[in-house]
């Protein structure tokens, strides 16, 4: 998954230009939140997630390549990941990270290997 990690897939259902914020973002094993933003950045693709509560109302940065099915018509978006997964990764925060290839680096060890 590493390589491909931070675009979305052929099979995705990403649609140019689509606004995916508030999207509700579903991982594989039940809800974690809303888009708060996204890139469409070729070669830097991602969803920032508002997880509310879930984990104390922090954000979380997915690569475009853990996004594995996307409805324009449910504003729903599927990531390939359990909650436990997401909730191990890196902790982002928008005013460290964005940008910042050694975070990018991190998450793509994190994501990329399977964790």
């Amino acid at each position: 998954m590493n390589e491909h990690l931070w675009g979305y897939g052929p099979t995705s259902g990403h649609t140019p230009d689509a606004d995916l914020s508030g999207y509700r973002v579903e991982a594989s094993d039940g809800h974690i939140g809303k888009v708060d933003k996204h890139s469409d950045e070729v070669g830097s693709q991602y969803i920032v997630v508002d997880t509310g509560v879930w984990i104390f109302g922090k954000q979380v940065l997915l690569p475009a390549g853990t996004i594995t099915a996307i409805s324009h018509e449910d504003s729903t978006i599927q990531v390939g990941m359990t909650k436990d997964e997401i909730k191990a990764a890196p902790e982002f925060d928008e005013e460290k990270h964005l940008g910042d290839p050694r975070y990018r680096d991190q998450l793509g060890g994190h994501y990329g290997s399977g964790h």
